[in-house]
């Protein structure tokens, strides 16, 4: 079982959750952003950091990432996520990819 962690930008929700279900039915661990769905709660800079290092956090204890680059986007956000990923020596995943070799 290998452990991955979506990246890509969070306008992509759905097709992240999509993605993140078919991954996990293969047999994989899919690590996730924190999507935003409280109304109630402020999101200031600090807690927005706590956010960002939980999901580089996640990187860490990766085998890969999966990059959701629908349309082939990718924002400054996931760049930063695939360069920390590359420093790891993680392996990197493009969403793209995939769904051309099906």
């Amino acid at each position: 079982m290998k452990i991955i962690t979506l990246c890509g930008s969070l306008k992509f929700q759905k097709e992240m959750m999509e993605i993140a279900e078919k991954v996990a039915l293969e047999g994989n661990c899919i690590l996730t952003p924190v999507y935003p769905v409280l109304d109630n709660i402020e999101r200031t800079e600090e807690k927005l950091g706590k956010l960002k290092e939980a999901h580089f956090k996640r990187i860490e204890l990766s085998d890969a990432i999966l990059v959701v680059n629908v349309n082939n986007y990718i924002g400054n956000s996931t760049n930063l996520e695939i360069d920390y990923a590359k420093k790891l020596g993680k392996r990197i995943i493009y969403y793209t990819d995939l769904i051309k070799d099906k």
